[in-house]
């Protein structure tokens, strides 16, 4: 299958080694070409997993956007959710119909993405789709070097709009037959772990992050007196999705610290004997913030504001990085509010997830 992938982070290169290793005809797309011409000059992307180090060759690797998806049938952006929109402004020209665009994972992004790409004139017949994680746990160790040390084995995915599910998952099941359906774009993205699992990690370690130079926030940074805040934080997600009717299963983030039921099946263990993710993480700028504090959880308290369900454990996480960042998070630019649908009312939102935006 004709592949583009649309990112230069770790997920993409994973990505673009992984599936073209699989026989899948990727094309790489990164705007940054400097930054991208170690894989345009060779070709290939040196992949380390679990399998040993081998060099992958990637069918295309071009910082040319229309080039990248001329022809492809799935469009790939595991890039982090602040993207998104500058990805789909440099998108909407190229889109053609029978296009599905798939985003591990999504924060709402699908109906975010829409949004942008109509407002540029496109009017191509493109369906989107959100899960709830990357496909993959890793890191890169080089301009043209990644390491994965996970592959999910479930993905939970909501399709946009709904009624085309069942093509857009056929779709993305070519290139990852773990992908699972979970309804419309709302509950894929009131799937997404990186909201539940990183802010509480981020506040209840924000001394260690800020006094040393490295911390393993799912080493050290892990402790049962954090686990009961996530755990809780991830009940209030699950109490949001139950209050909207969407059905288990919910796949509850305990499950990843104590079972093989979670999506990257038992991977608490070997994530943190990597040793990949002790890292330096600015409190303003890393990912974990600005994407899974700032969208993410705001995204979440949101949603639970506008279902009638308490989220206390969200609010006050989002009331004390609000603080140190100096800002209200409660009205930002990925809640219900700011994208102009807090005054739905059920019935007209379920018509939106099902049909989309007229």
């Amino acid at each position: 299958m004709r592949i583009a992938i649309l990112g230069g982070g770790h997920g993409c290169y994973a990505a673009a080694a992984d599936l073209s290793e699989q026989g899948h005809e990727v094309r790489l797309w990164r705007r940054d070409a400097a930054a991208l011409a170690p894989v345009v000059e060779t070709g290939r992307i040196r992949l380390k997993d679990i399998a040993g180090a081998r060099d992958v060759a990637i069918a295309l690797a071009t910082p040319d956007i229309g080039t990248a998806v001329r022809g492809a049938e799935l469009l790939l952006i595991p890039s982090p959710a602040l993207a998104q929109e500058d990805i789909a402004a440099a998108l909407a020209p190229h889109l053609e119909d029978g296009q599905v665009v798939f985003l591990p994972p999504g924060t709402f992004g699908s109906v975010v993405m829409e949004r942008i790409v109509r407002a540029r004139g496109s009017r191509a017949r493109v369906t989107w789709a959100e899960t709830g994680t990357l496909p993959y746990l890793a890191r890169k160790h080089g301009p043209a070097e990644v390491a994965i040390t996970i592959r999910a084995v479930r993905l939970p995915t909501g399709v946009y709009p709904a009624a085309r599910a069942d093509e857009a998952l056929a779709c993305i099941a070519r290139a990852y037959p773990s992908v699972l359906p979970c309804g419309d774009a709302l509950s894929g993205a009131l799937m997404n772990a990186g909201p539940i699992i990183h802010p509480p990690l981020i506040v209840m370690n924000a001394a260690p992050l800020q006094g040393f130079e490295r911390w393993d926030i799912h080493n050290e940074g892990t402790q049962p007196v954090v686990r009961a805040v996530t755990d809780k934080l991830d009940l209030e997600r699950v109490a949001v999705r139950e209050a909207l009717g969407y059905g288990a299963p919910h796949f509850p983030l305990s499950d990843h610290y104590t079972s093989d039921r979670w999506m990257y099946g038992d991977a608490h263990k070997r994530l943190v004997d990597s040793g990949d993710w002790r890292e330096h993480i600015d409190l303003q700028q890393h990912r974990y913030v600005t994407e899974d504090i700032v969208l993410g959880l705001a995204f979440l308290a949101s949603v639970a504001r506008w279902a009638g369900c308490d989220a206390a454990i969200a609010h006050g996480i989002l009331a004390i990085t609000g603080a140190y960042l100096g800002r209200d998070l409660r009205r930002g630019p990925r809640t219900l509010e700011g994208l102009g649908l807090a005054g739905l009312a059920r019935e007209a939102m379920t018509t939106l997830l099902r049909d989309g935006e007229r």
